[in-house]
């Protein structure tokens, strides 16, 4: 059984709304106790980091960053916290759109996925070694 070939004369990049409709529905695919944990992280989608991220990150390239947590994550909280800011998942468009691209093993909603649910291993305290062994295993 032969696929019919995909035209993509006539394709375009999905929208900040549709990649962020993406990234919703791969948050709702978690399984429950990781969607319960993790559902005060707000989640939102740019196209690229700002300046002040790439200085913060020591990154000069805007498409070496495709998500980041931003907020203090559940290991480190404490009761005595002044009102923390709200956990934030950012999602960068462009260069998941570009490691799509260059990549070609995983569809844009796996990617997707992948770096939500890296960047929500944050929210958990876990770093990226931590999350690349698990990754792995």
């Amino acid at each position: 059984m032969s696929q019919q070939p995909i035209d993509w004369s006539t394709a375009r990049a999905p929208s900040l709304d549709e990649f962020a409709a993406m990234a919703q529905a791969a948050f709702a695919a978690l399984p429950q106790p990781f969607r319960g944990m993790a559902a005060e992280v707000r989640m939102r989608v740019a196209d690229f980091p700002d300046e002040d991220l790439l200085e913060e990150l020591g990154l000069e390239d805007p498409f070496e960053l495709t998500g980041v947590y931003q907020g203090r994550d559940l290991a480190h909280r404490s009761v005595l916290d002044v009102a923390p800011l709200p956990a934030e998942v950012v999602l960068f468009r462009r260069p998941i759109l570009d490691e799509w691209a260059e990549n070609g093993q995983a569809s844009l909603g796996e990617l997707i996925a992948h770096v939500l649910i890296h960047e929500i291993g944050h929210h958990f305290g876990l770093s990226d070694s931590d999350i690349e062994m698990a990754e792995d295993s």
